[in-house]
């Protein structure tokens, strides 16, 4: 999908555009999809939409992934500040040698060391290490993880 097409789509009309071929597909009424997948995402089982966007559709090229070393007494203020920058769209408590691990999108380089700048800003971050992607080899995928639930859930217990 293109930038350009991207632009003139709205979030409620890419989420009809998912209603209407998941109805097809399932034999199902539009409304009757729609009302299940509000249900799905209110209960937390179904994320939010906008997660499956492709951010190269949008203009946003680049993906890194940004290991943090944060001052433990600003937890706080350091998550409210990554959430204020748009071009964060993940992040994870981890362990090992770094604290927070953030999934970043930009449009280029220069544009990427701008976004580091501002993260290194932030008060309670105290380092940053920048790792690039060059390829997605596999995008998230649960295709599998739901196969096997179904087969669990049709295996009869002993």
């Amino acid at each position: 999908m293109h930038t350009d097409n991207i632009k003139e789509l709205t979030p409620i009309s890419l989420r009809q555009v998912t209603a209407d071929s998941r109805s097809r597909t399932l034999g199902v009424a539009r409304n009757t999809v729609h009302a299940r997948l509000a249900r799905l995402e209110r209960s937390g089982a179904l994320r939010s939409f906008s997660r499956r966007l492709d951010p190269a559709a949008l203009g946003y090229d680049l993906m890194a992934f940004l290991s943090l070393s944060i001052s433990q007494t600003r937890t706080g203020a350091v998550e409210d500040g990554l959430a204020a920058i748009p071009e964060v769209i993940e992040v994870h408590a981890t362990t090992g040698d770094a604290d927070l691990m953030a999934k970043v999108v930009a449009r280029s380089t220069a544009d990427l060391y701008r976004i580091t700048n501002e993260i290194l800003e932030i008060e309670g971050i105290q380092r940053t290490s920048t790792a690039i992607s060059v390829l997605e080899l596999m995008p998230p995928r649960y295709d599998g993880l739901l196969a096997r639930l179904s087969e669990q859930e049709t295996r009869p217990s002993n």
